[in-house]
């Protein structure tokens, strides 16, 4: 796999990459990268790579012409190495959001697929060269940072570790939140005890029916507590519907002995009331 990225910081993004799991696979042949930088494609005293935007307001617009041609050098790069499926993604916070189904797509396109994202800086770019040359908008998550280069690390990062033979356990990616639609259960290492808290039983237990259906069941509650809407769209199981009960009951019980070890006084309650009023 080979991925260009466009960029007006090219070190922020060629050294970043050199960490970790994606620093490992690059090191391996694993993927390529590239980076472009729309200043080199300008011939301006100052280099210029942006302008004021048509209709005022504040801010500045990353011009169309350099950001073209460092699309169309990248796209080279990419035919040279033999890319036969690139697609161009701009990072934007105004795009589709990037979920765990769509990065496994990109991450499936094949030995010879080709990724050229797009980082932006400033407003954003001219609208004609995104409806010229974007095969997609992706945004990362509700909020807003200072330009595109760490959304597509992140992207670079969830698409790598789902291509062959970059995690060192294969099973490693299939357990990851959201690759079942579930987000991940709770992890334990030693000690046995910290600080007081013992590590829950059943895996300790040596059991692995029973230690699969209590990781089940831990994920399943974290969904329904933390993302609900991530259930919404997910047909549960039979078995899955009993654990998720069952959670739900013991979280209930638990929220009432809770009450009982802290009850609020009446008095206080009735004053509180006055006070307010």
């Amino acid at each position: 796999m080979r991925i260009d990225v466009v960029t007006l910081f090219p070190e922020m993004v060629e050294h970043a990459a050199k960490f970790g799991v994606t620093g490992r696979a690059l090191q391996r042949g694993l993927w390529r990268l590239g980076v472009w930088n729309p200043r080199d494609f300008v011939h301006d005293r100052h280099r210029t790579i942006d302008d004021r935007p048509y209709g005022g307001g504040p801010g500045m617009v990353m011009l169309a012409e350099p950001l073209a041609a460092a699309l169309a050098a990248a796209r080279a790069a990419q035919a040279i190495d033999a890319c036969k499926a690139t697609r161009t993604l701009y990072l934007s916070p105004a795009g589709k959001p990037l979920t765990h189904r769509r990065v496994a797509e990109l991450a499936e396109d094949g030995p010879t697929t080709g990724l050229v994202l797009v980082a932006g800086r400033y407003e954003g770019i001219d609208e004609r060269l995104f409806e010229r040359e974007m095969d997609e908008e992706v945004a990362v998550g509700d909020f807003v940072v200072s330009g595109g280069e760490l959304p597509a690390l992140m992207l670079i990062d969830a698409v790598l570790r789902l291509r062959p033979g970059v995690l060192n356990d294969a099973d490693s990616a299939s357990q990851d939140s959201f690759a079942e639609g579930l987000l991940d259960c709770p992890h334990y290492t030693r000690p046995e005890v910290y600080e007081g808290q013992r590590v829950p039983e059943v895996l300790l237990s040596g059991h692995h029916e029973a230690i699969r259906a209590w990781r089940l069941q831990q994920a399943l509650g974290r969904t329904w507590e933390r993302r609900p809407d991530l259930l919404e769209s997910r047909k549960l199981s039979d078995e899955e519907r009993e654990l998720l009960a069952a959670y739900k009951a013991t979280a209930a019980a638990d929220r009432l002995n809770d009450r009982d070890r802290n009850p609020v006084a009446d008095e206080d309650v009735a004053v509180n009331g006055e006070a307010s009023g």
